[in-house]
């Protein structure tokens, strides 16, 4: 099994847990990877999400054996055969304690901004992590969460070597694993996309899941464009009376971590979105189908025209990488009059020259948005910006890469994605 990303694997997870959602569970994510993917869990069961933090408490001179783990609100899991076999004394073991709860206490403040920590007494608790390697980790969590008055613990993730798999599954109550494969030797091999999660992203999940004003889950749908059936994922406008199409980019997916992080944005100001595949799987798997800008096009002019059959309303289209190319062609193609087709576009580190000579007939005003850290993009953003006709912007975030990556600077992209849309497509509704 291969899983896109994080995000990716979450919800494959999530649809395997769902029979849990009736347990009222609480869902923990252990950081960091694992909070990307408990963060999909937790919104698709309607759960709350917390970070779980523990420590593990290793033998001096031999750290990677671990005698016992800690946890918030003073849990202590010891094994008092190991710490005998390690010939570990008290006075030792309690040096390493206080050395990681200093440690402990100052990553759970900065994880959840003061926030105080979810209970747990007489809960089902789902811990999930992003895969498993020992499963030494995972399973000091899952004590810690009994110890913190689980009722019932679930340990969920998307990947773990059999072994692991079958040694865990018989410690905690239920062990929910998608796949256990064989010649298993890192969890990364078992992604396309395992960057690095930073703390930043950690923080920015966990306060998303707690606010109030939390987004509106989306509707899983079936699109039809270009004589096939595309999934994907549709959230009905709010009070702005406008809706974004989203048209991801090379090797990304509907799942994308990056567009779903706009789209909460978007759907917080009002606005509704559809998240949906370009491609199908057999599809994806030729690289030459991702840069086949009129097939790519083609397509989204039909999920416009079917989305605005569902919810009649204006349309945007946020396009990343060769989406926004795909994007603007769609809305050269489909032109702006009222009711009807793509009334504005945001390009996130997209590849508008990639339209083409359609750049010149795009009359939806365009914003294009670009890292100041990548420059070859940039450039070819600014040669494309030339040929456009259209009311049109060319913003550049400071100290941004490619994928947007660095703290803050994907917040930036939404924010202004967001005021483009409302700005042109709300006026619309009205």
């Amino acid at each position: 099994m291969l899983f896109a990303d994080r995000a990716d694997a979450g919800q494959q997870l999530a649809e395997a847990l769902r029979p849990l959602a009736t347990s009222d569970p609480v869902v923990l994510g252990l950081p960091r990877g694992g909070v990307p993917v408990a963060y999909r869990v937790a919104r698709e069961l309607g759960a709350p999400l917390d970070v779980i933090v523990v420590r593990k408490l290793g033998v001096p001179y031999h750290p990677e054996l671990g005698f016992g783990a800690i946890g918030e609100g003073g849990v202590r899991v010891i094994s008092e055969d190991i710490m005998r076999r390690g010939r570990v004394s008290q006075e030792d073991a309690a040096a390493v304690e206080r050395a990681e709860e200093a440690e402990l206490h100052r990553r759970a403040e900065a994880f959840r901004g003061g926030r105080p920590r979810l209970p747990l007494t007489g809960r089902t608790v789902i811990v999930v992590d992003d895969g498993i390697a020992t499963g030494a980790t995972a399973l000091a969590a899952c004590e810690v969460a009994r110890a913190q008055g689980a009722a019932h613990v679930v340990l969920a993730v998307p990947v773990a070597p059999p072994d692991a798999a079958e040694r865990l599954g018989g410690q905690v109550d239920e062990l929910v694993c998608l796949s256990a494969p064989y010649g298993f030797s890192a969890v990364g091999e078992w992604y396309r996309d395992f960057g690095q999660t930073p703390d930043e992203e950690v923080v920015s999940l966990l306060a998303r899941a707690a606010a109030p004003d939390s987004p509106r889950a989306g509707v899983e749908v079936a699109v039809e464009a270009g004589g096939v059936v595309l999934p994907g994922a549709l959230t009905e406008p709010g009070d702005a009376g406008a809706l974004v199409v989203f048209a991801h980019g090379s090797g990304s997916s509907r799942h994308s971590p990056r567009n779903r992080t706009v789209a909460e944005v978007l759907h917080r100001a009002g606005l509704g979105t559809l998240l949906f595949d370009l491609l199908t799987p057999a599809e994806e798997s030729d690289r030459a189908n991702v840069f086949d800008i009129d097939t790519l096009a083609g397509r989204l002019v039909d999920a416009t025209a079917w989305v605005q059959r569902r919810v009649p309303a204006p349309v945007g289209v946020f396009g990343a990488s060769t989406g926004a190319a795909a994007a603007l062609r769609a809305a050269a193609a489909v032109g702006t009059g009222d009711g009807a087709g793509i009334g504005a576009v945001v390009s996130r580190g997209g590849r508008p020259d990639l339209a083409g000579d359609r750049l010149g007939d795009v009359r939806a005003p365009t914003l294009l948005i670009v890292g100041g850290d990548d420059p070859r993009v940039l450039e070819l953003n600014q040669q494309a910006q030339t040929a456009l006709r259209c009311e049109n912007r060319l913003d550049v975030i400071t100290g941004a890469t490619h994928l947007f990556e660095e703290p803050g600077t994907l917040d930036e992209v939404a924010e202004l994605a967001r005021e483009w849309f409302t700005g042109h497509l709300a006026a619309r509704a009205t």
